[in-house]
């Protein structure tokens, strides 16, 4: 037996654990430690079972929106506008605690975003609202540069609150994973790569500040439900997504 390869093995796991990856060798699958600790997928790779549209009961269909193809669930380019194509999607299923992950891909100047506590109860014209782990292109995406103090760039509580990502940014083209922990007692962490990159107490006063200062201060009680969909955007730029999956927390 060859200790030494062994050993590199051990040493390369290890790193990727470290970088908040996962040594799991296949795409979209829970290794057997994580569902003794309970994640469930939320994406099996192969079908649209658990989402459906944010506008209707049913996954939306067409050629140029959402595609499931090699493990991937990708939402293709249209022409750049929020949540006008094929549209948002959203889980079936509603959290309230809980630790989410999932890789994301970005393409040259793309725009999405990763939505939690969606209530769907808004009737919004664009994307559903909801608390958003902005996905961004920030060195091409105009949206980088509006907001307050670069709080709509990559892995930003959008409108809201700035990551600090600290280098922990992969170039474009290449997958990175992002994270978002809501506590029971309503902290909450966004995570890139393994880097905590911001916090905030969800429904305290600082909070509640912070909405009025954004866009979101026309919605009553902005992020404060006690539970919600997870949402993935059309913002309609080509976005890909996989390996989404959720730990629920007590």
């Amino acid at each position: 037996m060859n200790f030494k390869w062994l050993y590199k093995l051990s040493i390369c796991a290890g790193l990727l654990v470290a970088l908040g990856g996962t040594t799991n060798a296949q795409t979209n699958t829970l290794s057997s430690k994580e569902k003794k600790q309970g994640w469930k997928l939320l994406f099996d790779g192969k079908s649209s079972k658990g989402w459906r549209s944010a506008k209707a009961e049913t996954f939306p269909t067409g050629t140029n929106g959402w595609i499931i193809k090699d493990g991937t669930l990708t939402i293709q380019a249209s022409n750049g506008a929020e949540s006008k194509n094929a549209g948002d999607i959203v889980t079936t299923g509603e959290y309230g605690a809980f630790e989410l992950s999932f890789d994301f891909k970005l393409t040259r100047g793309a725009n999405s975003g990763v939505k939690y506590f969606v209530t769907l109860q808004e009737n919004s014209n664009a994307s559903a609202i909801g608390l958003e782990y902005q996905v961004l292109d920030d060195e091409v995406h105009p949206d980088a540069k509006l907001g307050r103090d670069g709080n709509r760039t990559l892995a930003s509580l959008y409108d809201l609150k700035t990551s600090d990502k600290k280098g922990a940014t992969k170039p474009i083209g290449e997958w990175n994973t992002g994270k978002v922990i809501v506590y029971p007692n309503n902290h909450v962490e966004h995570w890139l790569n393994g880097v905590k990159v911001l916090e905030y107490e969800r429904g305290s006063e600082d909070f509640r500040k912070l909405v009025q200062m954004s866009k979101h201060k026309i919605w009553k009680n902005f992020g404060e439900a006690p539970k919600g969909h997870i949402l993935l955007q059309d913002h309609g730029n080509e976005v890909s997504y996989r390996n989404i999956k959720i730990k629920e927390l007590k």
